[in-house]
Parts: C-alpha cells; sequence; structure tokens
C-alpha cells in the first residue's frame, strides 16, 4: 500500500520541478516564446494548488482509493500528451492536465495513511510520506538533468515527461489489489458555491505570486493578491455556516492544530525558497551546471532521509523536542553555508551543514504533522489532508515570490543568498515557536486525560 501511494507521491512532487532543466531545450526546439516556458514551468503548479482542496472533498464523496487511482491515471495520461505535444500551446494545456491529476491524487495519499495506520506505524508511514513530499522538489531536479541530458532515443526533452508513462501504468496495475477500499461520506454533496469561491480565491492569489516578480510586481498583482485576499476570508466565514463545507472548520478546532499547520508550512515555504536560490547562487556565482547544482543537494537528503525513517524510533521526550529544535537546526546549517561558503563551495564543509539543515527540516516538518493527525477526529482525515497539501504550495510560492526578490534586488549573489537565508532563519525561528505551542497543547491535553 504505501509504495504505491508514495510512488504517486513522488511522480507529481518531482513534475513540479523536473520540467525546469529542460525549459530551455524546450524553448529552443518548440520555438516558443518566454511567456510559454513559463506557463509550462508554472502552470502545473498554479493548477495544482488551485484545486487541491476541492479534490480532497471529491476523496470523501467517491472514496480515497477511487478518486486516487482515478487522479493517477489522469495524470498519466497528462503526462503522455506531455511528451507528445507538438507545440508550445499543446504542451501547456498538458501541463494544466498534469496538475489537474496531480490535485486528485495527492490528497488522497495522505487521507489513507491517516485512515488506515495507527500509533507507531502511522509515524512510520508519515516519515516515509514527508521524505517524499519534500525532496521530490530536488530529485526532480536531478532526474530531469539526467533524463534531459541523456537524449534518450534522440528525443530530446521528452522523456522528462514519458518517464512518468509506464511508472504511472506500473502502480495503475498495482493499485486495485493492495489500496483499501474507503468508505464514502453518505448523504455529503459537493458545495458548488464552496468550490467557486475558493477556487477564484486561489487563482487570484497564485497568480501574481508565480508571474509577479517577472513583471516587475505591477498593479494588478497587488490588487488580485488583495482580492483573493478578502474571497478567501469570505470562503473561511461560509464555510463555518455550510451544510456541506469543502473544507470543514472542526479540524482547525482542537488546541494545537493552527500553529502546528503554520509551523508545517513555514519550515516547508523555507524549505523552497532555499533550494532556489542556493541551485541559483551555485550556478550563477560559482559555475555550477543545474545537474551539479542539483547533485549538490544530496547530502541534505540524506539528512532528511534519514531523520524521516527513523525519528519514529526515538525516545518519546526526544520526539517531542524534534519540532522544536528542528527549524533551530535547519536555520543553523542554511546560515553557516551562506556565511562560510558564499564565495567557494568546499565540500568538506558544506556536506555535513547540509546534513544539518537536512535533518532540522525533517525535524520541523515529520513528528510534528504526525502529531497534528492524533488532534484531529478520523472522519476528518480529509481536511487534515487538504490543509497539509495545500499550505505548502502556497508557502513555497509565497516565500520563492518574496524572498525571491530579495535576492534578485542584492548587488551579488553572495549579498542576496545572505539576505534570504536571513530571512529563512527569522520565519523558522517564528516555526519554532509555533511548535513550542503544540508542545504545550499536547501536554494540556494529556493532563485532562488523566484527571
Amino acid at each position: 500500500m504505501l509504495a504505491v501511494l508514495l510512488t504517486g507521491q513522488a511522480m507529481a512532487s518531482m513534475d513540479g520541478s523536473i520540467v525546469s532543466v529542460a525549459a530551455q531545450t524546450i524553448r529552443a526546439e518548440l520555438h516558443a516564446d518566454g511567456a510559454a516556458i513559463q506557463l509550462v514551468v508554472s502552470g502545473y503548479l498554479l493548477t495544482t494548488g488551485v484545486l487541491l482542496v476541492t479534490c480532497a472533498r471529491i476523496g470523501d464523496l467517491i472514496g480515497h482509493r477511487r478518486a486516487f487511482l482515478l487522479g493517477l491515471a489522469w495524470f498519466t495520461a497528462a503526462s503522455l500528451l506531455c511528451g507528445l505535444a507538438p507545440g508550445p500551446a499543446a504542451l501547456v494545456a498538458a501541463r494544466v492536465a498534469q496538475g489537474m491529476g496531480a490535485a486528485l491524487l495527492t490528497p488522497q495519499i495522505f487521507s489513507l495513511i491517516q485512515l488506515h495506520h495507527e500509533g507507531a506505524a502511522r509515524r512510520r508511514a508519515i516519515g516515509l510520506y514527508s521524505m517524499v513530499l519534500a525532496l521530490g522538489v530536488a530529485l526532480g531536479q536531478v532526474v530531469g538533468g539526467l533524463v534531459a541530458g541523456a537524449d534518450l532515443f534522440g528525443l530530446s526533452w521528452r522523456p522528462v515527461f514519458l518517464i512518468n508513462v509506464p511508472v504511472g501504468v506500473a502502480v495503475l496495475l498495482a493499485g486495485p489489489r493492495v489500496l483499501p477500499r474507503t468508505r464514502t461520506a453518505g448523504g455529503a454533496r459537493l458545495d458548488p458555491a464552496g468550490v467557486a469561491v475558493l477556487t477564484v480565491a486561489m487563482t487570484a492569489l497564485t497568480v501574481p505570486l508565480i508571474f509577479g516578480r517577472e513583471q516587475g510586481w505591477p498593479a494588478w498583482a497587488w490588487l488580485s493578491l488583495a482580492g483573493g485576499a478578502a474571497l478567501l476570508a469570505a470562503f473561511a466565514r461560509y464555510e463555518s455556516r455550510a451544510r456541506n463545507p469543502l473544507l470543514d472548520p472542526a479540524a482547525l478546532r482542537p488546541a494545537g492544530v493552527k500553529p502546528g499547520l503554520a509551523a508545517c508550512w513555514i519550515v516547508m515555504g523555507c524549505y523552497t525558497v532555499f533550494l532556489l536560490t542556493l541551485t541559483l547562487h551555485l550556478q550563477s556565482a560559482l559555475g555550477y551546471s543545474p545537474l551539479l547544482a542539483g547533485l549538490a543537494f544530496v547530502p541534505y537528503a540524506v539528512g532528511f532521509g534519514t531523520l524521516s525513517l527513523t525519528w519514529s524510533r526515538y525516545p518519546r521526550r526526544l520526539q517531542a523536542a524534534l519540532p522544536v529544535a528542528g527549524p533551530v537546526a535547519f536555520a543553523a546549517g542554511a546560515v553557516l553555508l551562506a556565511l562560510l561558503l558564499r564565495d567557494r563551495w568546499e565540500p568538506v564543509t558544506a556536506v555535513p551543514l547540509l546534513l544539518l539543515a537536512g535533518a532540522g527540516h525533517a525535524a520541523g516538518y515529520s513528528p510534528l504533522i504526525a502529531r497534528i493527525t492524533t488532534l484531529v477526529e478520523p472522519r476528518l482525515a480529509s481536511a487534515v489532508s487538504a490543509l497539509n497539501a495545500t499550505g505548502p504550495v502556497l508557502a513555497g510560492v509565497t516565500a520563492v515570490a518574496g524572498l525571491g526578490s530579495v535576492y534578485f534586488a542584492a548587488p551579488a549573489s553572495a549579498d542576496g543568498l545572505l539576505r534570504v537565508v536571513a530571512a529563512v532563519a527569522a520565519l523558522l525561528a517564528v516555526g519554532a515557536s509555533c511548535a513550542a505551542r503544540v508542545a504545550v497543547a499536547a501536554r494540556a491535553r494529556r493532563a485532562l486525560a488523566d484527571d
């Protein structure tokens, strides 16, 4: 079951970044302009972010198993269309279709883990899930560079997408045999008004975050952000009174859930912008190729993966301390890396610092999201899944839009890297504070249970 689910998650996560390495080749061969290439790269992320909450709710209505398989089939077919695209317009349309498939399959993964694992088994499953979720972006860059550079069968960039097809077919054949059937929410319906308001709100928020910086933050971007925020607030008020809420607000009521999710989103957003700016610095200032810049993150992946796979076996007191200590370790590794290696990359120094940052990232996310699942009733699994999927996407694009502008505005790449890392460290301190509030809420909950 986990192998099937996490393979689907890996495919969806990697396709958010796998195309970036091949973007210039696609532009040359398809004679695409800059706007088309930007849509090829960002259209997937935009579509996924807009639809995640709605698709999580669809899992309640038709069953998480069925929604996962339908999403995976859609994603696989769209990947084939991407690989066969004859021109820029067809490729953009196929990338949007890919994003729709990813939005349908990914929320079901966390829901199925919550509903069919308990205790230590759930903690181990969430550790694996977290590893795939976080490292998919970095692995996408590495795999994209390897596949595009190999020019498999003389197909240039096309195997970047076509590689999903045999993997997707294999998972689709295995899925019906191993995935458990889930109950549907009897009598519940998809609320069209809620879907409409949320879709417009998310579109209004994500479009300027993705495209605003490239266009110099014009007036329409700020108006769109303000309108999106207002619509999101209206959606929250509407959901509190809706008969069939798209995102049940009851999932946010238990003490500790809100600050816990905020901490998770902060850590994931900081990772996204740290990955981007350090990759840009390695290429623009230190002369690394895109592939070598991606490979430089291998120690980070090792640190993240090691802690993700082992934290559930640590003593309970250490497990409880990880969500607070993790962001601090992440910040320390990132700051030291920027200070010591901004002018010259020395693996002897870089490797342990990246290991520390990666382990800190895992400590700040995996144990915390596992604890949040214990605070919320099982019937609200899809709501937690939607929040866990949508929050990091919004946090990532917001961090890249805001701190990416800080990086590009700096007089030199090294200065930009330092400024971004300083901001990341400040945000991670806020994340650690939020995680500490979860620990306080958990202790209060235990004390009440004992009484």
